[in-house]
């Protein structure tokens, strides 16, 4: 794999709820009130999510009033895009590998077969 993964990063945006946060955020900035108006769970939850998304780089907020408005750190998703291709990558090329394994496996057992078949109609 070229590209390290970040097991803090990944446990973050592991959460259906953060994911769809990052989905908003991506559209517009937001504050933890505005998010929670779009989202079935409290401002509370919300800043929550925002803090676990902040302190893995996802997201920043600036200061605006009374508010924290949030946004996408651009760089740090698409370090998460790449760490996701990477990953997908290095399971291709294993699950390529099982499958050229289980088909070896299965015509061995095809020729094994075929051979016994043949041994029983001689005798």
């Amino acid at each position: 794999m070229s590209a390290p993964v970040d097991d803090e990063l990944w446990s973050a945006i592991g959460d259906p709820m953060r994911r769809r946060m990052l989905d908003l955020l991506i559209a517009n900035s937001g504050t933890a009130t505005s998010l929670s108006e779009r989202l079935p769970v409290t401002r509370q939850a919300v800043a929550k999510h925002l803090a676990v998304l902040d302190r893995v780089g996802l997201v920043h907020g600036e200061q605006v009033g009374r508010e924290m408005r949030y946004s996408v750190d651009d760089a740090q998703l698409a370090r998460a895009v790449a760490q996701l291709a990477s990953v997908g990558s290095a399971w291709d090329g294993r699950l390529r590998r099982i499958k050229r394994l289980a088909e070896a496996i299965g015509q061995a057992k095809n020729e094994q077969n075929t051979s016994a078949n043949e041994h029983e109609q001689r005798n």
